[in-house]
């Protein structure tokens, strides 16, 4: 599995805290994120350590009165646990499981935190029941799939030259979901043929707003396609806590949003990389320059064309960013409405001094989609493909997991 440095994760926007405030919740979100950016995770298995941080941690919280059903966990905890400790401790758990060789740094974030709960039996009962609920977690997520070793075979003919570098996450279409009943059950069609309108649409709107030395593609356009250089957990994991920090919310509350949010978006990993691979879609970079053999006369080949952005190193169809981002969406729509929100704010380091603001949840899900399309990686059906992809996602994700209970 290829190993993303720190350096590289600066552009993916995650800023590592060594300090505590006043929500378990968001703190420990807020250290899960660091961690993921700290051990150089790639987007998709960053998303499964958010997951599994925030399974465990609603999975403790919600056994204290058992409001919804469990996802790991299935025994009922006792009702004067401190919630507090029943957050730090699952948290601080599943991420020295996960990371044994950050559990020093860990260990002092988690001391810090416990010495913010009173002393007693609750908070005891609250450790309790935290490691009781990160094992679970820990165990019911144990080989399914992640960290297999990279199998990819490149397609060529004997002796012919291909670039060497392996793509990323080919192991990710035998990962096992956590709402899913199979990883193909989402894949959507093939991608348009190459002698249809739709695929000379997108390659020429692309081609346009997606070059490097784009003539057409706005200064607006170019700063969101550089905001949105940051992917994986740290692309949606702001936008939650933008959301569960407008209005009240009980730790339980706050604890599911977290866990269903990131649940959506690593199955979402899942499912694209299913569809990723089995299409195997050239991306825009190698159809401008080959547009020659496509078999379209509506497309014209540009030798020299470049993509404003680096392109990623796995297929094309569908976009991975735009699944996740819709996922993540989908949840917070099913959660909080589809209508007016609070602003959401947000922030990333590729453009620093920049604000992005939404009060709508479905403009921050179609701004990602547009910023691939500026960045030149992506195309026009393949962003409608992914975002109708999460949506779907999602809506399972909310009907079968972490429901009220009756």
């Amino acid at each position: 599995m290829r190993r993303f440095s720190s350096s590289m994760w600066l552009a993916f926007g995650v800023v590592a805290t060594s300090s505590v405030h006043a929500d378990a919740v968001l703190d420990w979100n807020d250290v899960a994120l660091a961690e993921v950016a700290a051990n150089g995770q790639s987007p998709p298995d960053g998303a499964r350590t958010m997951a599994m941080v925030h399974v465990a941690v609603f999975d403790a919280v919600n056994s204290i009165d058992r409001r919804f059903e469990p996802v790991a966990l299935k025994e009922r905890g006792p009702g004067d646990a401190a919630p507090d400790a029943a957050v730090a401790c699952p948290s601080y758990t599943v991420l020295a499981g996960l990371f044994p060789e950050r559990e020093p740094a860990l260990a002092k974030l988690y001391a810090a935190a416990l010495a913010r709960v009173p002393d007693g039996p609750a908070k005891h009962l609250g450790i309790e029941l935290g490691h009781d609920a990160a094992h679970a977690c820990l165990t019911l997520r144990a080989g399914d799939g992640t960290g297999a070793p990279n199998r990819y075979a490149p397609q060529t003919n004997a002796g012919v030259y291909v670039p060497t570098s392996l793509p990323i996450a080919s192991e990710w279409p035998e990962v096992k979901p956590w709402s899913m009943r199979s990883p193909s059950e989402f894949r959507p069609a093939p991608p348009p043929k190459l002698s249809s309108e739709i695929w000379a649409r997108d390659f020429a709107e692309v081609e346009r707003l997606g070059a490097k030395e784009s003539k057409e593609r706005s200064a607006s356009q170019t700063e969101t396609a550089l905001f949105w250089s940051i992917t994986g957990p740290a692309s949606w994991n702001p936008v939650v806590r933008s959301l569960a920090s407008s209005r009240p919310m009980s730790t339980v509350e706050r604890a599911r949003l977290f866990a269903l949010a990131n649940v959506a978006a690593m199955d979402s990993f899942v499912a694209v990389f299913d569809a990723k691979y089995e299409y195997a879609f050239w991306r825009p970079i190698t159809a401008i320059r080959r547009a020659d053999i496509d078999g379209n006369d509506a497309t014209d080949a540009a030798p020299q064309w470049l993509p404003l952005l680096e392109t990623p190193l796995h297929p094309e169809y569908p976009c991975a960013h735009c699944i996740s981002s819709a996922a993540v969406g989908a949840v917070l729509e099913a959660e909080l409405g589809a209508g007016e929100v609070p602003v959401i704010s947000m922030t990333s380091v590729a453009v620093p001094g920049v604000v992005h603001r939404w009060t709508r949840i479905a403009d921050y899900v179609d701004e990602v989609s547009d910023a691939r399309i500026f960045a030149g990686v992506h195309y026009r059906n393949s962003a409608d493909v992914g975002k109708a992809m999460g949506r779907s996602i999602a809506q399972q994700a909310v009907a079968s997991l972490m429901r009220p209970s009756k």
